[in-house]
């Protein structure tokens, strides 16, 4: 039975960084799809980043792009996301995902979830 546990989160201010790191257990994730998604008070889980384990294929939603670096660490079993240059809007809690075979922008498409972890940006 895999396991996903977010790290990372806090608080900081308009125009700082933040680094979120995903810890994979229980099984190795290799052959995984990896994902970051976050969601806001209110609104609806919206999808962040992506990356296939085996380096093919990176995707980023325009509001992060050129923001925002996921990578990962087969060897350690974990993901990370690098977040620069951050916004009162990318406030929401952050979560990882995984899902066997091609990555996906669709939520409901991931098997695995972490608990997530909460990123907080003040203006």
């Amino acid at each position: 039975q895999g396991q996903l546990v977010e790290s990372g989160g806090g608080l900081v201010q308009a125009g700082g960084s933040l680094r979120l790191s995903c810890a994979a257990s229980g099984r190795t994730f290799s052959t995984y799809a990896m994902a970051w998604f976050r969601q806001a008070p209110g609104k609806d889980r919206e999808f962040v980043a992506a990356k296939s384990w085996d380096g093919g294929i990176t995707t980023y939603a325009d509001s992060v792009k050129g923001r925002f670096t996921i990578s990962r660490d087969n060897a350690k079993n974990a993901v990370y996301l690098q977040m620069n240059s951050l916004k009162p809007e990318d406030t929401a809690v952050y979560y990882c995902a995984a899902r066997s075979g091609r990555i996906t922008t669709r939520n409901d498409e991931y098997d695995y979830w972490g608990q997530g972890t909460q990123v907080t940006v003040s203006s």
